[in-house]
């Protein structure tokens, strides 16, 4: 009788593929080449030194963000409530593409001409460093509203955009000089680097959501759902409920009861742990205002409204249920 090696529950073993287990050797090297860019990360945001810049840096821009964060012009650089999300995603591509162009030239043009001055290569470089000039300043804009892991992680990020952009200043000097062996190199080399950083960044907002609303989808709960007692919630004190999981913020003002998405869309930190002036509420984690009424933005680093959520009192208890339709807009004709 032949011996029984399945599992003790009686299902199926598990298989690997067998040409994969043939490359790699084992299931365990196949889940290390799996898990590896999770490696990277924790690595990264173990080194003393990157930990050491980070809170070197945070006393000296977590002041000045705070001193500032009401300014228009540093709302706009996160992009804000103007543009509806933010700016430095954007802008990155134009370093990236204008690089990219840059070695494509070199690839396709072999003139070894020795002497110096501005080829088109070149000029794509130059543009290239002035476009990473704007996107480095809009990066640390929004570096400075980020926290813990995410801070560290993008720290480094741009420590290899930082590098990226001596390689290709160095290269686009190198060219000037008419070294253009050494300019292209140079310039290779800092391409590939701003793809390394540009992976972090896609980590950050991908796998983190760094900079993406946190209250997208939000839309319960789908029936009233009681929460407090109506002679439990005290007059112009912000307070945060639970209706069917959802966290939700509740104010009363001169009899008039304000529910909003108690997330922030920014960052998730808890609006009922704010302040509250004029019927405007402030994120204690990185300063974001909204009007209760609407859930509109009042100031950065928010780039989207939150949700306001429905209420009603019966039979003295505060029910809630989920978003607010948005208004219907009326016809350009006048028919509703």
């Amino acid at each position: 009788m032949a011996a029984d090696t399945g599992p003790a529950d009686g299902s199926a073993p598990a298989t690997q593929p067998a040409g994969l287990s043939g490359v790699f050797g084992s299931a365990s090297a196949l889940a290390q080449l799996e898990s590896w860019h999770h490696d990277v990360v924790e690595l990264v945001d173990g080194w003393a030194w990157i930990r050491t810049l980070n809170d070197q840096l945070t006393a000296v821009l977590a002041p000045w963000r705070e001193r500032y964060q009401g300014n228009p012009v540093l709302e706009l650089m996160h992009g804000g409530r103007w543009l509806g999300h933010p700016l430095h995603p954007a802008l990155s591509d134009l370093p990236i593409g204008l690089w990219a162009g840059s070695l494509l030239l070199d690839l396709i043009d072999r003139d070894p001409a020795p002497d110096g001055g501005l080829d088109p290569a070149g000029v794509f470089t130059a543009a290239g460093l002035a476009a990473a000039a704007a996107t480095a300043a809009t990066g640390v804009v929004d570096w400075t509203v980020s926290d813990d892991q995410d801070r560290r992680v993008g720290l480094f990020h741009g420590v290899l955009n930082t590098a990226a952009l001596g390689l290709q200043g160095l290269s686009l000097t190198a060219r000037l000089a008419g070294h253009r062996g050494t300019a292209r190199g140079l310039g290779a080399v800092g391409l590939a680097v701003t793809g390394a950083a540009a992976y972090l960044g896609g980590h950050l907002v991908f796998a983190k959501a760094v900079m993406v609303s946190r209250v997208a989808g939000a839309d319960g709960p789908r029936r009233w759902v009681r929460v407090v007692e109506d002679t439990e919630l005290p007059d112009d004190v912000p307070t945060g409920v639970q209706a069917d999981g959802r966290q939700i913020l509740l104010y009363r003002h001169d009899g008039t009861l304000y529910a909003l998405d108690n997330l922030c869309s920014h960052a998730a930190g808890l609006l009922s742990r704010g302040v509250v002036q004029g019927l405007t509420v402030t994120c204690p984690l990185h300063g974001s205002q909204y009007c209760l009424a609407d859930g509109s933005v009042r100031r950065g680093p928010s780039h989207q409204p939150q949700p306001v959520i429905r209420t009603r009192v019966r039979n003295g208890w505060i029910e809630v249920r989920g978003n607010q339709p948005a208004p219907r807009r009326r016809p350009a004709n006048g028919r509703k």
